[in-house]
C-alpha cells in the first residue's frame, strides 16, 4: 500500500491551487489499520461503528471542523465518535501530534490520492483514495476482511476488451469523463449491491431488438413506451453543469432502476439508459448452444484468470446472465448476489470468449 501511494503521489502534478496529499509511511499505515480494525469491532449503544479515517494535516483539508484539543487516536475514541462520520463523505482527520497520531477533527474534502481507510462493517476495511476533480466514487486500493488482504491489481484492465466499468473503477479513466455513461454504470452497480436482494441488469444496444430472442415473451413487466428518466438526465449532464439538483435527480433515478433489479428476473435497459423491462425471464436463444465455460477474473493481485464451468460461477442468476451475453454478444450483464458478490459479464470479440469480472472489491 505504501508503494502504491508513493508511486502515484510522487508523480502527481497538482493543478494550481490544489494541495498535494502526504505519502503515509508503512508505520503510519499499520497504525491506522490496526486502530480502525479494533474500533470496528466495538459496540457503542448497541451499534457497530462505521468509520472513515483520512491521513492529512488540518492545513491540507478544506471544509474542516477542527477540535480545540486534538483527541488520542485510539479504538475506543474512534468508536465513541463514529456517529459524526457515518454519513458518506465525512472523514476523521488524522495527523501527527506530540505523542503520535491524533484526531484533529473532521473534513468533508481530501486531496487527490489522500490515504483514506473506511470500515464497511465489523472487521471489513477498505483502503481507498479520491479521484480528484469532484468525482464521487473513490478508488479502492486494498480490501482487508479479517485476516484476508486483497490488493487491487491495476493491471487487470489489460485483459482483452476490458469493460469501461472495470477500467473506471480501477481509477484509470480521467475523472472528468465520469459525467457520462461510465459514472452511471458505476452508480447502478453500487446501488444494486446496496439493496442486498440480488439482481440482474442487462444492458442491450438501443438500435436492436435482437435481445428479445433471449427472453420469454410476452414479458410480464415490459415498459412501453421506454422509461427515459435516467436517459434524459445523462443527456443533460453531458452538456450542462452538474448542479446539486441534477446530481440528486441522477441518484434518485439510478436507485429507482437498481431497485427494479430486486424483482425476480432481469431488468433490461438500453446502452442509452432507457428502461425496457424488469422481471424478464432469460432463455437460451433458439439454435444457440448452451454455454459451457467462462473465464473468471478478479482484479486482485496474485489471482490469475480461471476457466470455469457455468455451474461453478454461482446460481441460476449467474448462469442465465452468462447465457444471455453468450447469445447477445453486444450486451453486458451486471449480476449482484445476496452475499455481496458482483459480477460483470462481457463477450470479448478479440478472444471469442465470455469473461466474468468479479468486481465487488472495487465497489465497497
Amino acid at each position: 500500500m505504501h508503494a502504491y501511494f508513493a508511486k502515484h503521489i510522487e508523480g502527481l502534478e497538482p493543478a494550481p491551487g490544489d494541495l498535494l496529499a502526504p505519502v503515509p509511511d508503512t508505520a503510519v499505515i499499520e497504525e491506522i489499520v490496526n486502530v480502525t480494525f479494533w474500533a470496528s469491532l466495538r459496540r457503542e449503544e448497541g451499534y457497530f461503528p462505521t468509520i472513515s479515517v483520512a491521513y492529512l494535516s488540518p492545513d491540507q483539508a478544506m471544509h474542516a471542523m477542527r477540535f480545540e484539543r486534538p483527541l488520542p487516536f485510539t479504538p475506543g475514541g474512534l468508536a465513541k465518535l463514529a456517529p459524526i462520520v457515518e454519513r458518506p463523505g465525512i472523514h476523521f482527520g488524522v495527523w501527527h501530534g506530540p505523542d503520535g497520531l491524533q484526531v484533529w477533527g473532521t473534513t468533508l474534502s481530501v486531496p487527490q490520492y489522500c490515504f483514506v481507510l473506511e470500515n464497511v462493517e465489523p472487521g471489513l476495511l477498505v483502503v481507498k483514495h479520491h479521484r480528484g476533480e469532484g468525482a464521487g466514487k473513490y478508488v479502492n486500493v486494498a480490501v482487508l476482511a479479517g485476516d484476508q488482504v486483497k490488493l487491487v491489481d491495476e493491471s487487470a484492465s489489460d485483459l482483452p476488451d476490458c469493460p469501461a466499468l472495470l477500467t473506471s473503477l480501477l481509477g484509470l479513466v480521467a475523472p472528468s469523463s465520469w459525467s457520462g455513461s461510465i459514472n452511471v454504470l458505476v452508480q447502478l452497480a453500487v446501488s444494486m449491491r446496496a439493496h442486498r436482494r440480488g439482481g440482474s441488469l442487462l444492458i442491450v444496444p438501443a438500435a436492436s431488438d435482437g435481445w428479445r430472442e433471449s427472453v420469454v415473451t410476452p414479458m410480464a413487466y415490459a415498459v412501453s413506451p421506454a422509461y427515459r428518466s435516467l436517459s434524459t438526465l445523462v443527456e443533460v449532464g453531458l452538456h450542462e453543469e452538474h448542479t446539486p439538483a441534477w446530481q440528486a435527480s441522477l441518484r434518485a433515478s439510478v436507485d429507482a432502476i437498481a431497485g427494479l433489479t430486486a424483482v425476480d428476473g432481469a431488468t433490461v435497459i438500453t446502452d442509452s439508459y432507457e428502461l425496457l423491462a424488469f422481471g424478464a425471464k432469460i432463455v437460451r436463444r433458439r439454435g444457440s448452444p448452451p454455454i459451457e465455460q467462462v473465464t473468471l477474473t478478479e482484479p486482485i493481485a496474485g489471482r490469475p484468470p480461471q476457466v470455469l464451468t457455468t455451474s461453478q460461477l454461482g446460481g441460476t442468476r449467474h448462469m442465465s446472465a452468462a447465457q444471455f451475453v453468450h447469445d447477445q454478444r453486444s450486451a453486458i450483464a451486471l449480476v449482484a448476489s445476496q452475499d455481496g458478490r458482483f459480477t460483470v459479464f462481457v463477450w470479448s470479440k478479440t478472444t471469442a470468449r465470455l469473461y466474468a469480472y468479479r468486481v465487488e472489491a472495487l465497489l465497497l
